[in-house]
């Protein structure tokens, strides 16, 4: 059985390679949010000279760029990202 009766059977036909890119795209953008959301909070808890201000910036930032990469996924945001970023912020600066 070849490739593309493989992909007919599974309903696949022609469509395969359309979505493959699609997802290593996606997956891409998933890799670098996480690269960013990662190095943002390296800098909120080592960098000793940053005010609560700064890095009030940076979350902000973060937030932006990961609504511009993924522009329908705010509640994702909020959920995945956004309390980790809170706790780092309270923890770093003794907030309330």
């Amino acid at each position: 059985m070849d490739g593309l009766e493989r992909n007919e059977r599974s309903g696949n036909s022609g469509k395969n390679s359309g979505s493959v890119t699609e997802k290593q795209e996606e997956a891409r953008k998933i890799r670098r949010l996480q690269l960013m959301i990662s190095m943002v909070m390296s800098v909120i808890s080592q960098d000793p000279s940053l005010t609560v201000e700064e890095a009030a910036e940076l979350v902000a930032g973060a937030k932006r760029a990961a609504l511009a990469m993924f522009p329908d996924k705010e509640l994702a945001y909020d959920i995945l990202y956004k309390p980790r970023l809170q706790r780092l912020m309270k923890e770093r600066f003794r907030l309330q």
